[in-house]
């Protein structure tokens, strides 16, 4: 039974009429008609029409195709009270001011479970480099076979050891996700407690040393001013040869153009979910057909189901609000440092 609000406040959803479908189904379109009258406007960037809308909202919920509100939103919008946001990252989507004056919310939860889910899809497929055997089997022999049969196959990845940058809510599933696997994690994360490692099998190293022993690398950690840049070229040249370059989290973290030489040499592999902000990646990038690489179009948190979920998350926080009880997604001005 739907949980409807006695006085419905007014509510504007910012999203195309494709994507606000992708993330809610007809019940749970009924669920938000009956917390809050509302209406929806694809707009992606503020005209008029637009911003005649919000100047009568007490909410907005924000998606990935909304246009960037500065803090002319609070004189726009005087009757705005919350934001809720059909995503993670926010910091680049609303002027720092406005978290001080406005409840804003995301659904980052979940996305994180299947995000780590395609790092573990990533870790085993380039642990057990089923690419190289998919591309000799692509060719008209079977010498690999006899290969196979004389000299046996590279590691598996069982009891092996992983290295990861970046410790949030995607790393730690990650680790969850594969326990059965027995792996030994190493991890850089300057602002993860020490004591996670009391509930997770991994051990805090400075970042060099965790380079120059990282055949396998896996990139979870958010996109920050410190974080920028953070395996540059000079930092991809400490890595082992052979190693790989697996990363869910941002494009930004590494050096692509660096990145894509060392995988043109033959000395390091990747797999890449994202290659923002050169995203879409270019039709004739070498990456996209390069042996030892593996892109995908930054897939990894945005099935259909995961949306259904976010816009769960995000109309909890709705009833929550208006209700006067605590909501949880809350994005407060301290947090964005740490936040892509």
């Amino acid at each position: 039974m739907l949980n409807c609000l006695p006085m419905r406040p007014r509510l504007l959803v910012s999203a195309g009429p494709e994507l606000f479908a992708s993330f809610f189904s007809p019940a749970q379109e009924a669920r938000l008609s009956c917390l809050c009258s509302w209406e929806r406007d694809g707009a992606r960037s503020s005209g008029v029409m637009f911003n005649r809308r919000l100047a009568t909202v007490d909410a907005l919920v924000t998606s990935w195709d909304s246009p960037y509100f500065g803090e002319d939103l609070l004189r726009t919008a005087p009757r705005l009270r919350i934001i809720a946001h059909c995503g993670g990252e926010v910091k680049s989507r609303f002027a720092s001011r406005l978290f001080d004056k406005l409840t804003i919310t995301n659904a980052a939860d979940p996305m994180a479970r299947a995000t780590a889910e395609l790092g573990a899809a990533f870790l085993i497929y380039c642990a057990r480099d089923v690419d190289h055997y998919r591309n000799e089997l692509r060719k008209a022999s079977n010498r690999v076979y006899s290969d196979v049969h004389k000299n046996g196959t590279v590691d598996h990845i069982a009891g092996r050891e992983v290295a990861m940058i970046g410790f949030g809510r995607v790393g730690r599933a990650l680790v969850d996700l594969l326990r059965g696997f027995d792996l030994t994690w190493i991890v850089y994360d300057p602002f993860a407690p020490r004591t996670l490692s009391r509930q997770y099998p991994v051990v805090f190293r400075d970042l060099k040393p965790l380079l120059r022993r990282a055949q396998l690398l896996v990139l979870t950690a958010a996109l920050t001013e410190r974080t920028r840049g953070l395996l540059s070229r000079k930092a991809l040249s400490l890595l082992p040869d052979g190693a790989v370059v697996i990363n869910i989290a941002r494009g930004g973290l590494l050096d692509l153009a660096a990145l894509t030489q060392e995988v043109r040499k033959k000395r390091l592999r990747c797999a890449l979910d994202v290659t923002d902000p050169i995203e879409p990646l270019p039709v004739n990038h070498p990456l996209r057909n390069l042996p030892g690489a593996v892109v995908t179009p930054h897939v990894a948190g945005g099935s259909r189901q995961v949306r259904r979920q976010m816009a769960e998350t995000v109309m909890d926080d709705l009833e929550n609000f208006f209700q006067g009880k605590p909501v949880v997604n809350r994005v407060t001005r301290q947090m964005l440092q740490r936040m892509t």
